[in-house]
Formats: structure tokens, sequence, C-alpha cells
């Protein structure tokens, strides 16, 4: 049975609703549970590979537990590099690093999350949304000499790096162990096949190119990959649920609700270490093991 075949036989198309043309889908009237069948858990997987990102009203009935249980269908859990817990709560008020950026989840490591599951837990009146963006379809839409740069290019990620290039230059540097991997710009996904951009905040410089030479080409790959035709906006209510392909997307949070609370919980599933169109894999440049940094040669 294939892949397209399976969706339709667990999961009816009327019940996937499109919400742009390159990105993202609303899938109804299921509720999500740890206990749902294979083959509903492999629709779903497939749904995400499909639109990228899916969304799910009216799942209120999910707690930290559940969602941790649900999230683990899909792969082994991916704790952060500050060794913690799968679990991560994105909490306004406790004012946590900045969403507000465009990024990949964690592409400072060097197998970073293959899928993110999100639960919106206290929602703004006004304001909130997320924003994801589809970079399969951003490399396509690149002209045919800028996806052959872009197949060469390399760039480092890294947490210290970025963290104190782009959201806190004037506050003082962080000084927490670096966790840093060079990755290709584009990567090949293990499941689809496509080509798929990596970029986002985490980038602190391209392999071989000076810093002003890399920030120009870093704005010129960014303004495609978050072209309005790329991308989906996501209102979010209480109880809503967004699974992601971390892979083949990147996304932002929208700062525009005042000094009100916004709390989300996003569980991650451990990813692949990505290669490029060369067949080659990322390099870990140094990362943590638990709570203690190890330094790859």
């Amino acid at each position: 049975m294939s892949e397209m075949d399976l969706i339709d036989n667990v999961i009816p198309r009327t019940d996937v609703v499109k919400c742009t043309a390159r990105i993202g889908a609303e899938i109804r009237n299921i509720k999500l549970s740890a206990d749902l069948p294979d083959q509903t858990i492999a629709a779903i997987n497939g749904l995400v590979l499909e639109h990228k990102v899916i969304f799910f009203r009216d799942q209120g009935h999910l707690d930290d537990a559940e969602q941790e249980r649900f999230a683990f269908r899909f792969g082994k859990l991916s704790p952060y590099p500050e060794g913690t817990t799968p679990i991560f709560d994105i909490d306004s008020a406790r004012g946590d690093l900045p969403s507000d950026i465009w990024h990949i989840d964690w592409s400072c490591m060097d197998a970073y999350p293959k899928i993110s599951v999100l639960r919106g837990v206290v929602i703004p009146p006004v304001g909130g949304d997320t924003v994801w963006s589809n970079t399969a379809a951003a490399y396509l839409e690149l002209p045919p000499p800028l996806q052959l740069l872009a197949d060469k290019l390399w760039a480092v990620h890294s947490f210290t790096g970025a963290y104190n290039r782009y959201i806190r230059p004037s506050s003082g540097a962080l000084t927490d162990p670096k966790v840093e991997t060079e990755h290709p710009v584009v990567r090949v996904h293990p499941e689809t096949g496509e080509r798929t951009l990596v970029l986002g905040v985490y980038v602190e410089r391209f392999v071989g190119l000076s810093k002003y030479d890399g920030q120009r080409l870093f704005d010129l790959f960014e303004s495609h990959i978050t072209a309005q035709e790329n991308t989906v906006r996501w209102k979010w209510k209480q109880g809503d649920v967004a699974i992601w392909d971390n892979r083949a997307t990147m996304h932002c949070a929208t700062k525009d609700y005042g000094d009100q609370r916004r709390v989300v919980r996003r569980a991650t599933i451990e990813g692949e270490v990505p290669v490029s169109v060369d067949g080659r894999y990322s390099v870990a440049r140094s990362k943590f093991v638990g709570r203690h940094e190890k330094l790859t040669p």
C-alpha cells in the first residue's frame, strides 16, 4: 500500500483542509492520543511529510504526560542540549530565549530534531501567532545558478555564537559552552528525497566566506525562505496542537501580544545527521553530553 493510499484509508481527505497551496493543513475529526493505532500514526506522519506542518484544534484533553507519550509514537524523544526533559515550556513570563526569529529547532546540533509537537497551553486574547515556511519549496523557487551555489555551501550553526550576535548583542555575551555544527546549506530529506535549505538564526557564518559576503548570501537565501507564498500563519487557540517536519521548515512566533502571557509546550523527536547533495554528513564541532560539553576533533 502506498503512503497516499494509507492516508486515504485512515484519514478521509475531506478531513484534511489545506491552509495554503504550498504549506500547512488542518486535520479534523481526530482526537490525538498515544493509543492511536499504528496506521493512524503512520498516516499523520505522512501528512506531516506532505504538508510540512499540520494542525489539530480542540485537543485540550492532552496534558504534559500524554503529549510526551503521543510524541514518542514518532520516534525517540530528543531532550534539548541542556539535558533536562523532552517537554520544553516556552513561557513569555519567564523570559525564555526569544522565538520571534526565524529558526530551525536546535539546528546547532548535528542530528537536530526531525519532528516537533507543539501544544497551546496559555494563549493571549490577541496575537501570538506562529508562522512556518516550506524550505523545500523555497529551494525549488531559487534560480538554477543560486541552487547550484547553495548546493555547494556549508554553514556553521552555533548556539552561543548566534545567540550573542542576534539576540543580545548589547547585554553581554552568553558564556555557556558552545554547541556548534557544520551543516550543508542544502540537505537531502531522508524520507522524501527533497532538497531543503538549512539556515535560520543559529547560522553564525558560512564556511570559506567573509562575514560581509556571508551575511549578504544569508539575507538573500532567507528572503526566499520567508517569501509569503512559502509560508502559513496559525492563529492559536488553547488546546491546539501543531506538528511539523523540522527538516523541511523554518518557523517564528510573532511577539505582538503586549504584556499578556503566552505559554506553549513542545516535544521534539530525534533526527538524523543531515546529508548534503554530494553525500557528505554534517560535522559536530562541539556538543553536549548531558550537561558536559564534548569537543570533537
